[in-house]
């Protein structure tokens, strides 16, 4: 199942999360969510990235939305990253791709002149009902968050 612009996003769909959480998307109803879901942590582009949207966490947060990464890491390394890197936001482990499957970015992709199968950067943005109102897939880090926090202001 692919989500689609205008269509509701799966709710309930659990992940074990940082801080010992297991989080859903309805978690967060009555807030926009900014789902952003990356290769790996610690790696370059995935930092630079993290750090953009934690260095706006507080215009996010004035437009009423949540910031929230996902990548297939585990919980252990995403408490390192995040520690590592000052987040104060929520990170997803989706080990078993599940959310990952859902929005669609488990890609074949290039790496060292080998296919290799992993997630495609992508971000989406969810309203307030839980309906997927942006998406920004093969993302590129810069001037990203920019972009993704003047979506959110326009909601």
């Amino acid at each position: 199942m692919n989500i689609a612009i205008d269509q509701t996003v799966p709710t309930d769909l659990r992940l074990p999360a940082t801080d010992e959480q297991s989080l859903a998307l309805g978690d967060f109803a009555g807030r926009r969510i900014v789902l952003y879901f990356y290769p790996k942590d610690s790696t370059p582009g995935c930092t630079s990235e993290s750090r953009d949207f934690a260095a706006h966490q507080a215009d996010f947060d004035a437009a009423n939305a949540v910031i929230l990464g996902v990548s297939r890491d585990s919980v252990k390394s995403h408490e390192r990253f995040r520690s590592r890197e000052g987040l104060t936001f929520d990170l997803l482990s989706d080990a078993d791709e599940a959310l990952c499957e859902a929005f669609g970015v488990i890609k074949m992709k290039n790496m060292y002149g080998k296919q290799v199968r992993g997630i495609e950067r992508s971000t989406f943005l969810i309203d307030e009902n839980g309906v997927l109102r942006r998406e920004w897939r093969k993302v590129k880090v810069p001037g990203h968050v920019a972009e993704v926090l003047d979506a959110v202001r326009e909601l």
